[in-house]
């Protein structure tokens, strides 16, 4: 059983900043890749930010120059640090794990809102 636990969502003015964090455990041997996704009203979940156990991030196109990917293997935790943050970066986030011997993990969301 592996669970995600994820934090750091809330309310903030455009321009603003947020972090969020997930962190995995469980019965986890290591991870693979670490990511962010997310889901506003009416749309389809889509990945924001995604990264290896190597180190190796990749963004969408919407988000690059203002969001960063980090993990930290050590703790099985993932970060997305969002700069910049605009309206349409309104979504509940979702934070997911692929862990080794184990399958496809989902956090149960975190509410990220930009609004004045």
């Amino acid at each position: 059983q592996v669970q995600l636990v994820e934090s750091g969502g809330g309310l903030v003015q455009p321009g603003g900043s947020l972090r969020l964090s997930c962190a995995a455990s469980g019965s986890i041997f290591s991870i693979n890749a670490m990511g962010w996704y997310r889901q506003a009203p009416g749309k389809e979940r889509e990945l924001v930010a995604r990264i290896t156990s190597g180190g190796s991030t990749n963004y969408a196109d919407s988000v690059k120059g203002r969001f960063t990917i980090t993990r930290d293997n050590a703790k099985n935790t993932v970060y997305l640090q969002m700069n910049g943050l605009k309206p349409e970066d309104t979504a509940i986030y979702y934070c997911n794990a692929i862990v080794v011997m184990r399958g496809n993990y989902w956090g149960q969301g975190t509410q990220v809102t930009v609004s004045s």
